[in-house]
């Protein structure tokens, strides 16, 4: 082979490495979100809660096309439980729980979960995601006949008062982690 076979092959491949670290460079760290899929054939409006260092905040709307995902809270998981309700604005039904949270019809952001409607909220019952202390979760939104085992609520949950009668989870696995709740 010439000097100049060998430049080219040379070349080519600094090219290649070149490419390569500018792919991993800029990949960045993987996201840490909370995420909800809407697994249905319906669209589908969701609620969120959870627990900061300033206290409860319920957060909604997303609306959810049929067959999407969408972060709905962008960042590392400051919390390890949250919170949803999810409503099928096609068919009907929703997606609930025994921790009771404010909510309103239109879109919100609301600091408290206590008084609801004296201040003027609905009083509206999520179901609770464990999340087990991960830094990124995504929950399954399901048709009912996709369900899954049911799992109370711990013991002590400062948002209920009786044990679960619609939340409905399935375990996540921790290099994927997601649940699964069932209309």
């Amino acid at each position: 082979m010439s000097d100049a076979i060998y430049s080219r092959i040379a070349a080519s491949a600094l090219v290649a490495i070149l490419c390569g670290m500018v792919l991993f460079a800029s990949a960045g760290p993987a996201a840490a979100d909370f995420r909800l899929c809407n697994n249905t054939g319906s669209r589908v409006g969701v609620a969120v809660g959870y627990k900061d260092a300033d206290g409860w905040t319920t957060e909604g709307w997303w609306n959810l096309p049929s067959r999407t995902c969408e972060t709905v809270l962008k960042g590392s998981l400051v919390a390890r439980y949250y919170y949803v309700y999810a409503i099928d604005y096609d068919h009907g039904g929703e997606w609930m729980g025994q921790a009771y949270m404010c909510t309103r019809d239109k879109e919100f952001t609301i600091r408290g979960v206590g008084d609801c409607l004296a201040r003027g909220y609905d009083r509206t019952g999520f179901f609770e995601v464990d999340t087990g202390e991960q830094a990124a979760w995504t929950v399954q939104l399901t048709e009912s006949s996709e369900q899954s085992p049911r799992h109370p609520l711990p013991a002590g949950n400062p948002l209920t008062q009786h044990p679960p009668a619609g939340a409905r989870t399935s375990p996540a696995t921790p290099l994927n982690p997601s649940g699964s709740q069932n209309r």
